[in-house]
């Protein structure tokens, strides 16, 4: 009887796979994202590939090399990509291991600054991998550039900078993920004229992920202003909060957003966008990863309240989301390889289908969409994953921690959804279970010695 279980558990979740893996590759929507956007890259084709839309949309792209290690697979590597306003390809680079985020140069109409990590070997850095951060300056249109500034790190994972806010024409705000910091960088002297250390307001022990593998990991900073004076906003991912700094005093603890393993606010969130008091005020519009969500806070009477949410059945690890002049939304959507534009209603009106993308920007919106109104000024409404009509598939996923979701649409190939994970887990496990007991039921051991000899019980 048990083997017959194990069988049927095998046979079903090898068939769920071939399914899955067979209709992927007849639509090729969830191996390569859109594939006209793919092609494009590989071919260099400048016809329109994705829906027009007003100004130039760039998207700066992270790579997972652990889901295919084939060099032409969305994923394998890192992309920094732009849009034309007709959806054409307007301009396209995969120079650096990873890129992260992308500003708009003030007083340019297609000049960007990003943020790159690049992997470096034993040769380079004397240890058994470094990484290069760096920030470097790129015209769309010519496509000259100019590298910046840079700083190597030991290791790769939890070392590699994702955010630099320019605060000068020659300072630029870093987010250090390395040493769990925020420094603001001279880049004529290169000498650091300002930091703010999170050691000095957090405990090692009692708050965040493992200390110093990757306590805070600190993936976003921005200079704003907080009742008329200048602050620093940052994101603690594995706090679980955006907290402001004053430059002077520090810590400004009344500001905080969110609280260590509190996740009904903030789960592992990234990319915080300050909406100030003039565009309706001040609130966060932040991209809740683990939740799955898109999520905006507003200040009313000295706390955050929640004022407007976004999900779909799609919406898988969101790393961006911009309010745009025009009352939109501009979200990023990394595990769902897609970046996409909703409007007033809530309704999707733009996408371009890209594989693991980290951050976009619609320029002429300023840097970091500056002008966009908050979603309680504007009286957005809200969607939430129970508003959807559920599915088989969503109500399965529902049982599923999201860490669990995200896990698998990380590790796994962009065909293997949360059904085809399930059965991967499935199959392995009755495998190994069968294999057990059909050994525990054989009239033979093994005996491990030289020679290996098997004999009858």
């Amino acid at each position: 009887m048990l083997r017959g279980l194990f069988a049927s558990l095998v046979l079903v979740s090898s068939v769920v796979l071939v399914v899955g893996y067979v209709d992927a590759q007849r639509s090729n929507d969830r191996v390569t994202g859109d594939p006209a956007v793919e092609q494009a890259f590989r071919t260099g084709d400048r016809t329109s590939v994705v829906a027009p839309r007003d100004d130039i949309t760039v998207v700066a792209t992270d790579s997972n090399a652990f889901v295919s290690d084939e060099s032409d697979s969305p994923r394998a590597q890192a992309e920094l990509t732009a849009f034309a306003p007709d959806g054409s390809i307007y301009y396209y680079q995969n120079d650096h291991t990873r890129y992260w985020d992308v500003d708009r140069v003030p007083n340019t109409t297609a000049t960007v600054e990003f943020v790159y990590a690049d992997h470096l070997d034993a040769d380079e850095c004397g240890e058994t991998v470094c990484t290069r951060n760096g920030v470097e300056r790129v015209n769309l249109t010519t496509g000259e550039s100019t590298e910046l500034f840079s700083r190597i790190t030991p290791g790769k994972h939890s070392t590699r900078w994702h955010d630099v806010d320019r605060v000068g024409p020659d300072r630029l705000l870093v987010a250090d993920i390395y040493q769990d910091r925020v420094f603001v960088v001279n880049t004529t002297t290169n000498l650091t004229t300002w930091e703010w250390d999170a050691q000095s307001d957090f405990d090692v022990a009692t708050s965040g992920g493992p200390f110093p593998e990757d306590w805070t990991h600190l993936n976003d900073v921005e200079s704003v202003t907080v009742d008329g004076e200048s602050a620093v906003m940052v994101s603690l991912r594995n706090h679980d909060q955006v907290v402001f700094i004053d430059p002077q005093e520090g810590l400004m603890k009344e500001w905080t957003l969110g609280s260590d393993g509190n996740h009904s606010t903030l789960y592992e969130q990234h990319n915080p966008d300050f909406i100030p008091a003039e565009d309706g005020g001040p609130a966060l519009l932040v991209a809740d990863s683990e939740n799955g969500r898109v999520i905006e806070y507003q200040r009313r009477g000295g706390e955050w309240v929640q004022s407007w949410t976004w999900t779909d059945r799609r919406m898988q690890w969101p790393r961006d989301a911009d309010r745009l002049p025009n009352g939109h939304t501009l979200i990023t959507d990394s595990n769902g390889d897609r970046t996409f534009e909703v409007d007033e209603e809530g309704e999707v009106v733009w996408t371009a289908s890209i594989g693991f993308p980290y951050e976009s920007e619609r320029l002429g919106t300023g840097d970091e969409s500056a002008g966009g109104q908050s979603a309680a000024s504007l009286g957005l409404p809200s969607r939430t994953a129970s508003e959807l009509e559920p599915t088989l598939t969503s109500r399965v996923a529902s049982l599923v921690p999201a860490t669990v979701r995200n896990a698998i649409a990380y590790a796994f190939p962009r065909w293997v959804g949360l059904l085809e994970g399930l059965a991967v887990l499935a199959l392995l496990g009755s495998l190994l279970a069968w294999g057990t007991l059909e050994y525990r039921w054989s009239s033979r051991t093994v005996s491990f010695q030289l020679p290996v000899r098997i004999r009858r019980k």
